[in-house]
Protein backbone atom coordinates (compact mmCIF):
# COMPACT_ATOMS: atom_id res chain seq x y z
CA UNK A 1 0.00 0.00 0.00
CA UNK A 2 1.29 3.87 -1.10
CA UNK A 3 -0.03 5.09 2.41
CA UNK A 4 1.99 2.67 3.89
CA UNK A 5 5.34 4.72 2.84
CA UNK A 6 3.43 7.65 5.04
CA UNK A 7 3.07 7.82 8.60
CA UNK A 8 1.02 11.45 9.75
CA UNK A 9 2.92 11.56 13.60
CA UNK A 10 5.31 14.21 13.86
CA UNK A 11 9.20 12.76 13.37
CA UNK A 12 11.15 13.16 16.18
CA UNK A 13 13.24 16.46 15.88
CA UNK A 14 15.86 18.04 17.54
CA UNK A 15 14.01 21.77 17.91
CA UNK A 16 12.73 23.08 21.38
CA UNK A 17 9.48 23.39 19.40
CA UNK A 18 8.63 20.50 17.23
CA UNK A 19 5.86 21.14 14.43
CA UNK A 20 3.03 18.87 14.17
CA UNK A 21 2.61 19.23 10.29
CA UNK A 22 6.19 17.55 10.12
CA UNK A 23 4.90 14.00 8.72
CA UNK A 24 7.60 11.08 8.27
CA UNK A 25 7.83 10.85 4.89
CA UNK A 26 10.80 9.49 4.66
CA UNK A 27 9.96 6.21 3.05
CA UNK A 28 7.74 7.92 0.78
CA UNK A 29 10.41 9.50 -0.75
CA UNK A 30 12.92 7.00 -0.93
CA UNK A 31 10.20 4.99 -2.61
CA UNK A 32 9.64 8.50 -4.92
CA UNK A 33 13.40 7.94 -6.16
CA UNK A 34 12.54 4.27 -7.02
CA UNK A 35 9.73 5.05 -9.52
CA UNK A 36 9.43 5.79 -12.97
CA UNK A 37 7.34 8.45 -14.28
CA UNK A 38 3.53 7.34 -14.15
CA UNK A 39 0.42 6.52 -12.36
CA UNK A 40 1.96 5.01 -9.50
CA UNK A 41 4.33 7.74 -8.69
CA UNK A 42 2.09 10.73 -9.10
CA UNK A 43 -0.10 9.08 -6.71
CA UNK A 44 2.59 8.58 -4.35
CA UNK A 45 3.51 12.41 -4.71
CA UNK A 46 -0.42 13.59 -3.99
CA UNK A 47 -0.08 11.67 -1.24
CA UNK A 48 3.40 13.32 0.21
CA UNK A 49 1.72 16.65 -0.83
CA UNK A 50 -1.65 16.04 1.32
CA UNK A 51 0.78 15.16 4.23
CA UNK A 52 3.19 17.74 4.09
CA UNK A 53 0.45 20.48 3.30
CA UNK A 54 -0.04 21.40 6.85
CA UNK A 55 2.99 23.10 6.76
CA UNK A 56 2.87 24.79 3.42
CA UNK A 57 -0.18 26.61 5.15
CA UNK A 58 1.62 27.63 7.95
CA UNK A 59 4.29 29.23 5.62
CA UNK A 60 1.38 31.07 3.92
CA UNK A 61 0.04 32.37 7.18
CA UNK A 62 3.30 34.44 7.36
CA UNK A 63 2.39 36.56 4.29
CA UNK A 64 -0.68 37.61 5.37
CA UNK A 65 -2.37 41.19 5.70
CA UNK A 66 0.04 41.94 2.85
CA UNK A 67 -2.85 42.82 0.16
CA UNK A 68 -3.55 39.02 -0.90
CA UNK A 69 -6.31 36.71 0.62
CA UNK A 70 -5.07 33.59 2.60
CA UNK A 71 -6.90 31.31 0.32
CA UNK A 72 -4.63 32.26 -2.54
CA UNK A 73 -1.29 32.35 -0.42
CA UNK A 74 -2.79 28.86 0.37
CA UNK A 75 -2.56 28.11 -3.13
CA UNK A 76 1.04 29.65 -3.94
CA UNK A 77 2.15 27.53 -0.97
CA UNK A 78 0.92 24.53 -1.87
CA UNK A 79 2.14 24.79 -5.63
CA UNK A 80 5.94 25.27 -4.24
CA UNK A 81 5.20 22.56 -2.04
CA UNK A 82 4.78 20.15 -5.40
CA UNK A 83 7.84 21.51 -7.04
CA UNK A 84 9.49 20.64 -3.65
CA UNK A 85 8.36 17.20 -3.89
CA UNK A 86 9.00 16.44 -7.03
CA UNK A 87 12.81 17.97 -7.03
CA UNK A 88 13.81 16.38 -3.77
CA UNK A 89 16.26 14.73 -3.58
CA UNK A 90 16.22 12.35 -0.58
CA UNK A 91 19.81 11.31 -1.02
CA UNK A 92 20.67 15.07 0.42
CA UNK A 93 18.94 15.14 3.60
CA UNK A 94 15.59 15.84 5.24
CA UNK A 95 12.82 17.28 3.47
CA UNK A 96 11.76 19.96 5.78
CA UNK A 97 14.86 22.37 5.70
CA UNK A 98 14.61 21.73 1.41
CA UNK A 99 10.72 22.67 0.95
CA UNK A 100 10.83 25.47 3.56
CA UNK A 101 13.04 27.89 1.46
CA UNK A 102 11.31 26.57 -1.95
CA UNK A 103 7.63 27.32 -0.64
CA UNK A 104 8.96 30.60 1.03
CA UNK A 105 10.76 31.42 -2.75
CA UNK A 106 7.03 30.77 -4.42
CA UNK A 107 5.25 33.16 -1.97
CA UNK A 108 7.75 36.12 -2.53
CA UNK A 109 7.95 35.60 -6.46
CA UNK A 110 3.82 35.80 -6.24
CA UNK A 111 4.27 38.50 -4.53
CA UNK A 112 7.03 40.44 -6.89
CA UNK A 113 4.94 39.25 -9.70
CA UNK A 114 1.54 39.91 -9.39
CA UNK A 115 0.73 42.33 -6.47
CA UNK A 116 2.83 45.35 -8.11
CA UNK A 117 0.57 47.58 -9.63
CA UNK A 118 3.59 49.45 -11.84
CA UNK A 119 6.09 46.63 -13.00
CA UNK A 120 9.54 47.77 -12.05
CA UNK A 121 12.57 45.62 -12.06
CA UNK A 122 13.61 42.73 -9.77
CA UNK A 123 16.93 44.71 -8.59
CA UNK A 124 14.55 47.67 -7.60
CA UNK A 125 11.97 45.69 -5.67
CA UNK A 126 15.04 44.34 -3.98
CA UNK A 127 16.18 47.75 -2.99
CA UNK A 128 12.48 48.61 -2.33
CA UNK A 129 13.06 46.01 0.76
CA UNK A 130 16.24 46.93 2.09
CA UNK A 131 15.38 50.40 1.80
CA UNK A 132 12.50 49.95 3.77
CA UNK A 133 13.53 47.73 6.41
CA UNK A 134 16.16 50.22 7.00
CA UNK A 135 13.82 53.17 7.40
CA UNK A 136 11.97 50.93 10.05
CA UNK A 137 14.91 50.58 11.99
CA UNK A 138 16.26 54.62 11.96
CA UNK A 139 12.28 55.34 13.31
CA UNK A 140 12.04 52.57 15.94
CA UNK A 141 12.77 54.83 18.82
CA UNK A 142 9.57 57.45 20.18
CA UNK A 143 9.93 60.62 18.62
CA UNK A 144 12.63 59.70 15.69
CA UNK A 145 12.58 61.92 12.93
CA UNK A 146 11.74 61.19 9.41
CA UNK A 147 15.08 59.53 8.58
CA UNK A 148 17.13 61.68 5.23
CA UNK A 149 18.30 59.87 2.51
CA UNK A 150 22.08 59.93 3.48
CA UNK A 151 21.02 58.36 6.50
CA UNK A 152 19.11 54.99 4.98
CA UNK A 153 22.40 54.88 2.69
CA UNK A 154 24.52 54.56 5.50
CA UNK A 155 22.03 52.49 7.42
CA UNK A 156 21.52 50.11 4.52
CA UNK A 157 25.41 50.08 2.78
CA UNK A 158 23.61 51.70 -0.10
CA UNK A 159 24.63 54.73 -2.19
CA UNK A 160 21.77 57.42 -1.83
CA UNK A 161 21.18 57.37 -5.77
CA UNK A 162 19.95 53.82 -4.43
CA UNK A 163 17.79 54.63 -1.64
CA UNK A 164 16.21 57.11 -3.97
CA UNK A 165 15.16 54.10 -6.22
CA UNK A 166 13.90 52.09 -3.81
CA UNK A 167 11.93 54.76 -2.52
CA UNK A 168 9.96 55.33 -5.63
CA UNK A 169 9.91 51.97 -5.70
CA UNK A 170 7.93 52.09 -2.38
CA UNK A 171 5.28 54.14 -3.76
CA UNK A 172 5.30 52.03 -7.21
CA UNK A 173 4.09 49.14 -4.94
CA UNK A 174 0.31 49.89 -5.07
CA UNK A 175 -1.05 53.18 -7.65
CA UNK A 176 -3.15 55.62 -6.74
CA UNK A 177 -6.83 55.52 -7.33
CA UNK A 178 -7.85 58.47 -10.06
CA UNK A 179 -10.85 58.39 -7.86
CA UNK A 180 -8.90 59.33 -4.79
CA UNK A 181 -9.75 62.56 -3.10
CA UNK A 182 -6.79 64.88 -3.15
CA UNK A 183 -7.41 66.13 0.87
CA UNK A 184 -9.08 63.28 2.52
CA UNK A 185 -9.38 65.61 5.50
CA UNK A 186 -10.32 68.43 3.53
CA UNK A 187 -13.32 67.39 2.34
CA UNK A 188 -13.08 69.90 -0.73
CA UNK A 189 -14.28 67.01 -2.83
CA UNK A 190 -11.91 66.82 -5.83
CA UNK A 191 -10.37 63.57 -6.84
CA UNK A 192 -7.19 62.63 -8.53
CA UNK A 193 -9.02 62.83 -11.93
CA UNK A 194 -9.77 66.63 -11.72
CA UNK A 195 -6.05 66.99 -12.12
CA UNK A 196 -5.87 65.51 -15.46
CA UNK A 197 -5.88 67.76 -18.42
CA UNK A 198 -7.68 67.98 -21.27
CA UNK A 199 -7.59 67.27 -25.45
CA UNK A 200 -6.55 70.45 -26.31
CA UNK A 201 -7.91 71.19 -30.04
CA UNK A 202 -4.97 73.92 -30.79
CA UNK A 203 -2.71 70.84 -31.30
CA UNK A 204 -4.41 69.56 -34.20
CA UNK A 205 -4.03 73.18 -35.21
CA UNK A 206 -0.67 73.70 -35.10
CA UNK A 207 -0.44 70.44 -37.18
CA UNK A 208 -2.51 71.38 -39.65
CA UNK A 209 -0.73 74.56 -40.32
CA UNK A 210 2.76 73.06 -40.49
CA UNK A 211 1.09 70.93 -43.16
CA UNK A 212 0.26 73.70 -44.76
CA UNK A 213 3.56 75.76 -44.67
CA UNK A 214 5.11 74.28 -47.49
CA UNK A 215 2.24 74.64 -49.61
CA UNK A 216 1.90 78.21 -48.68
CA UNK A 217 5.49 78.76 -49.43
CA UNK A 218 5.23 77.55 -53.05
CA UNK A 219 2.66 79.99 -53.97
CA UNK A 220 3.19 82.62 -56.01
CA UNK A 221 3.74 85.75 -53.79
CA UNK A 222 0.51 87.56 -55.17
CA UNK A 223 -1.14 84.22 -54.25
CA UNK A 224 0.07 84.43 -50.86
CA UNK A 225 -1.05 88.14 -50.64
CA UNK A 226 -4.66 87.31 -51.23
CA UNK A 227 -4.61 84.29 -48.79
CA UNK A 228 -3.19 86.71 -45.91
CA UNK A 229 -5.56 89.60 -46.70
CA UNK A 230 -8.58 86.98 -46.86
CA UNK A 231 -7.89 84.86 -43.84
CA UNK A 232 -6.11 86.74 -41.64
CA UNK A 233 -7.01 90.52 -42.41
CA UNK A 234 -10.92 89.48 -42.95
CA UNK A 235 -11.20 91.30 -45.88
CA UNK A 236 -13.62 90.53 -48.48
CA UNK A 237 -13.06 90.14 -52.04
CA UNK A 238 -14.11 92.61 -53.15
CA UNK A 239 -12.45 95.23 -51.50
CA UNK A 240 -9.41 92.51 -51.79
CA UNK A 241 -10.08 93.41 -55.96
CA UNK A 242 -9.69 96.86 -55.31
CA UNK A 243 -6.64 96.67 -53.45
CA UNK A 244 -4.65 94.78 -56.19
CA UNK A 245 -6.40 95.72 -59.25
CA UNK A 246 -8.68 93.20 -60.35
CA UNK A 247 -11.90 91.96 -60.27
CA UNK A 248 -13.93 90.07 -57.55
CA UNK A 249 -14.39 87.05 -59.75
CA UNK A 250 -10.80 87.09 -60.50
CA UNK A 251 -10.17 87.09 -56.61
CA UNK A 252 -12.32 83.75 -55.64
CA UNK A 253 -11.11 81.85 -58.47
CA UNK A 254 -7.05 82.61 -57.02
CA UNK A 255 -8.25 82.15 -53.68
CA UNK A 256 -9.94 78.64 -54.70
CA UNK A 257 -7.16 77.50 -57.13
CA UNK A 258 -4.77 78.12 -54.16
CA UNK A 259 -5.97 76.48 -51.30
CA UNK A 260 -7.02 73.51 -53.48
CA UNK A 261 -2.69 73.73 -53.87
CA UNK A 262 -2.28 73.51 -50.61
CA UNK A 263 -4.75 71.13 -49.36
CA UNK A 264 -3.04 68.72 -51.58
CA UNK A 265 0.60 69.37 -50.94
CA UNK A 266 -0.63 68.89 -47.09
CA UNK A 267 -1.40 65.77 -48.20
CA UNK A 268 1.47 64.43 -49.36
CA UNK A 269 3.38 62.68 -47.29
CA UNK A 270 6.16 64.34 -45.35
CA UNK A 271 8.90 62.92 -46.54
CA UNK A 272 7.96 64.05 -49.96
CA UNK A 273 7.11 67.14 -48.92
CA UNK A 274 10.72 67.56 -47.06
CA UNK A 275 12.38 66.14 -50.51
CA UNK A 276 10.51 68.49 -52.79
Amino acid sequence: MLTDSISTAPRRRCSRHPHVDSPDTTAAFARLARLDAGPERDLLCELVVEAWLPMAHRIATRFRNKGESLEDLKQVAAMGLLKAVNRFDPHRGPFEPYAVPTITGELRRHFRDHLWDLHVPRSVQELRGKVRAARRELMQQPGSPEPSVSDIAAKADLSETEVRDGLKAIDSYQALSLDAELSPSGGDGFSMADTLGEPDPSYDLVNDREAAKMGLERLPERERAILYLRFFEHMTQSRIGEQLGISQMHVSRLIRESCARVREQAREPAELRAAA
